[in-house]
């Protein structure tokens, strides 16, 4: 007797959608290290900046130089500021995404286990009715010797 379990098509469902929520948060964490990144990168740009402003200041420079840098090294703040805010969205949506994939995780587990249930009761049928075979044959075994 082959098992088949009523909730088998549940079951196939919260496994996709667990890969699928696997797939989002693994999209959202490589967003996250992407705008990670890029902020590591407007840092370093920021400290050249800033060592070639304090070369330029040992050297002759002229004001108006000195003044690029500066309205150079605002705009990288501001761009830094933009940045650092976008990593916390990304940091927000990637908890978001293990929220989600931690819920299909227990939907699933609930359901395995419903369906390993259902299994080692079909199982437990299968060896009751194989025992009651079993038994029936011993019994009509038993009876024929008698009869004759």
């Amino acid at each position: 007797m082959r098992f088949r379990y009523s909730f088998q098509k549940i079951v196939d469902l919260k496994s996709n959608e667990k890969t699928q929520a696997e797939w989002v948060l693994s999209s959202a964490v490589g967003r996250l290290r992407a705008e990670e990144d890029s902020l590591n990168t407007l840092y370093s740009e920021k400290n050249d900046v800033e060592s070639a402003l304090d070369s330029s200041v040992l050297s002759r420079t002229t004001v108006s130089e000195l003044m690029v840098y500066q309205h150079y090294l605002e705009h990288l703040d501001n761009r830094i500021r933009h940045k650092t805010v976008d990593v916390r969205h990304a940091e927000i949506n990637v908890t978001e995404k293990r929220e989600i994939l931690s819920s299909k995780m227990v939907e699933e587990k609930v359901w395995d286990q419903a369906r390993s249930k259902a299994f080692a009761v079909h199982q437990a049928l299968v060896l009751k009715k194989e025992q009651d075979s079993l038994d029936e044959m011993a019994t009509n075994r038993y009876k024929k010797p008698s009869s004759m």
